[in-house]
C-alpha cells in the first residue's frame, strides 16, 4: 500500500474535514481515503445522509413534556369514520 502526502491543505479546510471525520467518528486519514475513493468510484457513496442536527434534543423531554405532548396530538388519533364510508 502506497504511502502520500498531501500539501497546501488551508486552514479553513483542514478545519472542515477535522470536523466531518470528528462527526463520523473516524480519523482524518479514514476521511481521506473515503472521499477519495467515492471520487473515483472506486467506492460508492453512502445513498443516505445521516443528519446528527437534532441529537442535541435526543432524550431531553420530562414527564411534563410528554403528557403535554400527547395532549396536544389527542385529537389527530381520533378518526372519523364518515370520511371513510
Amino acid at each position: 500500500m502506497a504511502t502520500m502526502t498531501v500539501r497546501g491543505i488551508d486552514t479553513e479546510v483542514a478545519k472542515l474535514l477535522k470536523d466531518q471525520a470528528n462527526s463520523e467518528g473516524i480519523s482524518v486519514n479514514a476521511l481521506l481515503l473515503k472521499m477519495v475513493k467515492e471520487s473515483l468510484g472506486v467506492e460508492k457513496k453512502r445513498r443516505t445522509k445521516i443528519y446528527h442536527d437534532l441529537d442535541h434534543l435526543a432524550g431531553t423531554w420530562s414527564e411534563k413534556d410528554l403528557k403535554e405532548f400527547q395532549k396536544n396530538v389527542e385529537d389527530l388519533e381520533k378518526v372519523d369514520k364518515e370520511l371513510w364510508k
